[in-house]
């Protein structure tokens, strides 16, 4: 029978959960923990396994990592928790963000071997972006080398955050076998079945002392967010479990501390006591402030009069936010939306304010993974799928159309990484357009575009990892197979003299013949002027329909460059002379002539060629810095500045296009995957005389 999720499922027993962190962290298996110990499952389904319900791509379960998000809910203590498992991996980031822009609460996975890395700082920072109530899960407790300590004083320092340590581990490593409840003072112990299930017993001994010694300081570091228990605290009194949990609750909601919690995903250790910390602290969906957009037109700026909320309730106007795109070869498009306000069933109207446009409810379902459960209404806090919808996109917001409203995207990311792309046969030529288009409907972070100055159809990503699975789903649910290749570098060529020539073009064969005569001065222009055109003809030596036709001339040939074939840009052209003739003179005259003066004036105009530089801006651990700086020299880039961002460096440069086309590749080697960076186009500049032979002859070798 089909659940009715608002109906069945009070507001304040909804949680809106995403599970983050830096790839290798645990997220999966602990989300399928949490399914397993809920009875969402049949059994403890594993990655290793290739059985997960979460990462079910053929992508993934050949690489053993998420590559998107998925997601699932389970009923826990009358609680209904949505959970969407997140990508760690640096190239898929960009969907982590898109999914913690809708959800209530942060499980941030820390692993007790391998510390906070880049991409923890990330997903940290997107989860700040948007206030999310946080707790840390310190994973891998039962690993060799595990450390409970350190990595508490390392995600303080990094986030500026205070720890509000509410457990103590028995044991680390093989030894690991529970945790100690701070709050309860009581142990917690596991056997390692996956069952997932606890043993309460009394506190060890060796164990007491520090209990103890760190109940007081959780104490006072909760007692801090209420003026009431800040008093009662001072005064020496005992705060009782209830304001304990009052209080902790409080400040996850302020963000004024993180928890902490630890055990071990693998084995199902501490699972448990995770999800009942979900069910009392984190926030449900109407406890947050009320959904802030725009009137659909006005512009989007809280000074503009023109913002528009929804209170988060079911008795509110309609209103969802399209996160996420699946794209399905047989089933079609899913739009993934949660709900900001108000109720909707079969027979709702819905309008997109995004697009202006009307759409049909059709047929909801709540998200089980790659499984679907049809549902025939849904509220405010829920997450669902709707299929087949027109023109819904990835951002966009459905709503009343008599109450609209325009909830803010997500900003778009730029891609870092592209590869010249061509199909493998005459066959998947025409396929191949259709397939990306549909795999770009679910990726936002993907693009395919024709580069107009190179001819080459370029697949841009934000890395090797997101081009590659992009190809294998490309292959797999299209059908089509596609060759990447480095793509061309779109050089440009410019003169550094000025020159004065004549092109004369006269040809006689019996009848009408052809004559065009001009006169034409050549200057360099400054960088990024293009091509400027002055007619400074003067007592009609050429006639004024002729003028025309010289400048096309010169457009034509400066299209074409000297040297290599590039375009030629930055250059001014004067007509200042010239001369016709009544009968033999065209158009077509004229457009030679033109060529014929630009062929000349390069010979002597000294021509150069240019080549792109991009801004790039390199994110990496504090121990490779002297690494990357020393490859960013050996490129010929250019740093021009560092900062400390957490414990990462920031480092700002220069770098000619030439040199970083595979840049994501060499940074990953670099850094052992814990670098990222992203890049813009700068500007042009002179390619150095000792490059230029080499790219003319390649360029040469190229055309034939």
């Amino acid at each position: 029978m089909a659940i009715s999720p608002f109906s069945q499922i009070p507001m304040d027993k909804k949680r809106n959960i995403a599970v983050v962190g830096h790839r290798g962290a645990g997220k999966t298996s602990l989300s399928e923990g949490m399914l397993w110990i809920a009875g969402a499952t049949d059994r403890l389904n594993r990655v290793d396994d290739a059985n997960s319900v979460f990462d079910y791509e053929p992508e993934e379960q050949k690489r053993q990592i998420t590559l998107s998000t998925s997601i699932h809910h389970y009923d826990h203590d009358k609680h209904r928790v949505v959970i969407a498992d997140t990508p760690g991996y640096t190239n898929f980031l960009p969907d982590t963000d898109s999914t913690l822009h809708v959800m209530d609460g942060a499980v941030i996975m820390l692993s007790a071997i391998s510390g906070i890395k880049v991409q923890t700082e990330q997903v940290w920072a997107f989860a700040d972006n948007y206030a999310i109530p946080k707790v840390a899960f310190v994973n891998k407790m039962d690993k060799e080398h595990a450390d409970s300590t350190s990595i508490i004083a390392e995600m303080e320092e990094a986030f500026n955050v205070h720890a509000l340590v509410t457990q103590i581990p028995i044991g680390h490593g093989d030894d690991f076998r529970g945790v100690v409840d701070l709050r309860t003072m009581t142990a917690h112990t596991y056997t390692r079945d996956g069952s997932g299930k606890d043993t309460v017993i009394e506190i060890p001994a060796e164990l007491k002392e520090e209990a103890l010694k760190k109940r007081e300081e959780m104490i006072e570091l909760i007692a801090e967010v209420d003026d009431a228990l800040t008093e009662k605290f001072l005064e020496g009194d005992e705060l009782s479990m209830h304001e304990l949990a009052d209080g902790i609750r409080e400040g996850v909601l302020l963000g004024a501390f993180v928890p902490i919690l630890y055990g071990s995903a693998y084995h199902n250790m501490g699972t448990n006591m995770l999800m009942d910390f979900i069910n009392r602290y984190f926030p449900s969906p109407n406890e947050h402030s009320p959904a802030t957009g725009t009137k659909p037109g006005a512009p989007k700026s809280d000074d503009s009069g023109e913002s528009e909320e929804r209170e988060r309730t079911e008795e509110a106007p309609f209103s969802g936010f399209i996160f996420k795109t699946i794209v399905d070869p047989f089933s079609g498009k899913l739009s993934v939306m949660r709900l900001y306000s108000g109720k909707i069933t079969l027979d709702t109207p819905l309008y997109n304010s995004t697009r202006g446009a009307r759409e049909r409810t059709g047929h909801f379902y709540l998200l089980e993974g790659k499984k679907l459960k049809e549902i025939k209404e849904a509220g405010a806090g829920d997450i669902i799928a709707m299929v087949k919808l027109k023109d819904a996109h990835t951002g966009d917001t459905l709503c009343d159309e008599s109450a609209p409203i325009l909830y803010p995207p997500v900003p778009p990311v730029n891609a870092c990484l592209s590869y010249a792309l061509t199909a493998k046969s005459k066959a998947d030529e025409d396929k191949v357009p259709q397939g990306l288009t549909k795999l770009m409907e679910e990726d936002p972070t993907l693009t395919f575009e024709r580069n107009a100055e190179t001819g080459d159809f370029l697949l841009s990503g934000t890395g090797q990892l997101h081009i590659e699975v992009s190809v294998d789903k490309l292959k797999r649910k299209y059908g089509c197979e596609v060759v990447l290749t480095a793509p061309h570098v779109p050089y440009k060529e410019t003169i550094r003299s000025s020159v004065k020539v004549q092109g004369r073009y006269k040809k006689q064969s019996g009848g009408r013949g052809q004559y065009g005569d001009v006169w034409l001065e050549f200057s360099p222009l400054t960088c990024g002027s293009g091509f400027e055109f002055d007619n400074a003809v003067v007592g009609g030596a050429i006639p004024r329909n002729y003028i025309p036709a010289v400048e096309k001339g010169l457009i034509e040939a400066l299209s074409k460059g000297f040297l290599a074939g590039f375009p030629m840009v930055d250059i001014g052209c004067k007509l200042y002379d010239g001369s016709y003739h009544n009968v033999d003179s065209s158009e077509m005259a004229f457009k030679v002539a033109a060529s014929m003066a630009y062929k000349k004036a390069m010979e002597s105009a000294r021509p150069v060629l240019m080549e792109p530089i991009m801004d790039m801006e390199i994110v990496v651990p504090e121990e490779n810095m002297g690494d990357i700086m020393g490859d960013i020299n050996s490129r010929r880039g250019k740093v021009q500045g560092m900062e400390t961002k957490g414990k990462s460096q920031v480092i700002k440069a220069q770098v000619p296009m030439a040199e970083i086309t595979n840049y994501a590749n060499d940074l990953n080697g670099m850094t052992h995957d814990r670098g990222l960076f992203t890049m813009s186009h700068s500007h042009y500049e002179e390619l150095p005389p000792h490059l230029v032979e080499g790219v003319i002859a390649k360029v040469k070798a190229e055309r034939g």
